[in-house]
């Protein structure tokens, strides 16, 4: 039997079209895929909207302005927070938890926030203060905050060190030599950490 040179190509199955939450979802993941690639100043609602194989007024529809995309985007990307590390052991529960902040800053939603944090304006940042307040920050500084009453418990730490300069030490530390410095906390950096700087700020004083 001779085809025909005029015979129709089978047709493509045509793609499902998505709708509520499934589309929703695949726009939140489109913004936090921009953010942790091309920051908070190369994301536009165009790009998120190739991203999640669907119009820009679908977009728009759901989230008016980029301000309001990111700050859902953001709250939906983070993790499930699990309780603080109880090894027994002040300085193996530090590193525990140091390592899991590492894990977190260099995920995909940690990239996010980073670049939100370090590229908008003080206007702009302040739509974000609570998601990274409450999603990130307040966390951190309760898991710290159990580690170390555990360890005033023990004895291994002293009870004046149980303070809110001393639950900030490790974030702000590495927050700022990832920025600044470009560090990307290997093991062997979070172990000096708290080997050269929270254990001795720890430490019950002898005598």
């Amino acid at each position: 039997m001779v085809t025909s040179r005029w015979t129709a190509a089978p047709a493509q199955a045509a793609t499902p079209r998505r709708r509520g939450a499934v589309l929703e979802r695949a726009i939140l993941d489109a913004a936090l895929e921009q953010l942790s690639t091309v920051g908070w100043n190369g994301l536009t609602m165009e790009g998120v909207a190739s991203g999640a194989q669907t119009g820009k007024a679908a977009v728009y529809r759901r989230w008016p302005s980029k301000e309001d995309l990111v700050a859902d985007a953001l709250q939906a990307g983070l993790p499930r927070l699990e309780a603080a590390p109880d090894l027994g052991d002040v300085r193996e529960d530090l590193l525990a938890l140091c390592r899991r902040m590492r894990e977190a800053m260099y995920s995909r939603t940690g990239l996010a926030l980073r670049s939100v944090v370090h590229e908008c304006d003080s206007l702009q940042a302040e739509r974000f203060y609570s998601v990274i307040v409450d999603g990130v920050v307040e966390p951190t500084v309760g898991h710290l905050r159990d580690v170390i009453n555990r360890g005033v418990k023990r004895g291994e730490v002293r009870t004046d060190a149980a303070n809110e300069y001393v639950y900030d030490a490790i974030p702000a530390m590495m927050m700022y030599r990832s920025k600044m410095c470009d560090s990307e906390w290997t093991d062997r950096e979070i172990e000096e950490m708290v080997d050269q700087l929270m254990i001795p700020l720890l430490r019950p004083t002898k005598g």
